[in-house]
């Protein structure tokens, strides 16, 4: 829902003096900083969504009995929560209590860190590469196309994650699942660049069927990456590793937009050989 009304709300609002002259005038605010209607727009809902916070319960409290005339009764919580204990003290084997040293869990948090690096500078360079002029590489899309395949791509990943991944993962498990996702989303990657010389029309079409896969690609091996992590410890270890693992990969995607524009404004200079050797003048 995110990527759909994100991505309208900025390939939209963006430059609003230029889409809609009648209302944002160009000797106006909005004329002298073009992108500040979407992030107005951004702020207020995430205002809207902080005072909504206040009304939400908090779900870290103790486990109380309830009683009744027969009896002291468990709360449903509790005992769905000692059901897991027990059943993870007669399956489960001993762990290693220093996550750095499950090796499972390590080995899924290197790969989420990897492909959300991957998706960050993705994410950085799609727009850039879009809107960049054809002789430069790029499809000389506007912020409105751009808006337009983003949202496209939100919508198919929503109904991917609901009712084709489950299945997915049901045959073929979360490891092999990545794998496949993996290799099919470096080969996707290779159908860029020559997207430029394809015609108007069609270069739309391919692109909305391109950027579709490869967000569903990156859903794909993130989700997996989920269910590995929880899978790797006990439940009393789970809240540690997914804030050991959101850390670690907050780092790789600090790094990811700043790495993807330095390397995309290089190539943007270095146009006419196999591997950059020339400079454009």
């Amino acid at each position: 829902m995110g990527l759909i009304i994100g991505s309208v709300i900025g390939g939209y609002l963006a430059q609003p003096t230029e889409k809609y002259p009648k209302l944002f005038p160009g000797n106006s605010l909005f004329g002298r900083y073009p992108y500040l209607l979407p992030s107005l727009c951004i702020s207020v809902f995430c205002f809207i969504i902080f005072i909504s916070c206040m009304w939400l319960p908090e779900t870290l409290h103790d486990l109380k009995v309830h009683k009744k005339d027969d009896g002291p009764i468990e709360s449903p919580v509790a005992h769905f929560a000692k059901s897991e204990e027990l059943l993870e003290q007669h399956i489960t084997p001993t762990i290693n209590k220093n996550l750095f040293k499950n090796w499972p869990l390590m080995s899924s948090i290197i790969l989420y860190c990897i492909i959300c690096f991957d998706d960050m500078a993705y994410t950085e360079i799609f727009s850039l590469w879009s809107e960049s002029d054809k002789k430069y590489g790029g499809l000389s899309f506007s912020p409105e196309d751009v808006g337009q395949v983003l949202a496209i791509s939100g919508v198919s990943v929503m109904l991917y994650q609901t009712f084709i991944y489950p299945n997915i993962e049901k045959i073929l498990g979360p490891i092999n699942t990545s794998r496949v996702a993996a290799v099919l989303s470096m080969v996707l990657l290779f159908t860029y660049s020559p997207m430029t010389h394809l015609p108007r029309p069609w270069v739309q079409i391919v692109l909305n069927i391109v950027s579709v896969l490869k967000s569903n690609l990156v859903v794909t091996i993130v989700t997996c990456t989920y269910i590995l992590q929880n899978d790797s410890v006990t439940q009393d270890q789970r809240g540690t590793a997914n804030g050991l693992a959101t850390t670690l990969m907050s780092f790789f995607k600090a790094f990811a937009p700043a790495g993807a524009g330095i390397v995309f404004s290089w190539a943007q200079k270095r146009q006419h050989a196999f591997f950059f050797p020339g400079i454009v003048n």
